[in-house]
């Protein structure tokens, strides 16, 4: 699996922070939830953290998903 990258993130004035992917806006944390990932973004690979926290990353099994013939028909897999 490729690393993250494109992420980023801004400190707000008023104790949020505001995190980017490729500069689209991918999510906003505030209170507690903000300081939990600034302390684990300083700790640990920023990227990764910033893909984990906005759930914008994937294996490899789901990209290959979609091209599967079970899930080109539009059906939800339930018969």
């Amino acid at each position: 699996m490729p690393r993250p990258h494109g992420f980023a993130y801004e400190r707000r004035r008023d104790g949020s922070v505001a995190l980017t992917h490729r500069g689209r806006a991918a999510g906003v944390l505030r209170g507690g939830r903000a300081e939990k990932f600034l302390a684990e973004v300083e700790t640990g690979d920023a990227q990764l953290v910033m893909a984990r926290w906005t759930g914008s990353y994937r294996f490899g099994n789901e990209r290959q998903a979609g091209n599967h013939p079970r899930n080109r028909s539009g059906r939800t897999g339930r018969r």
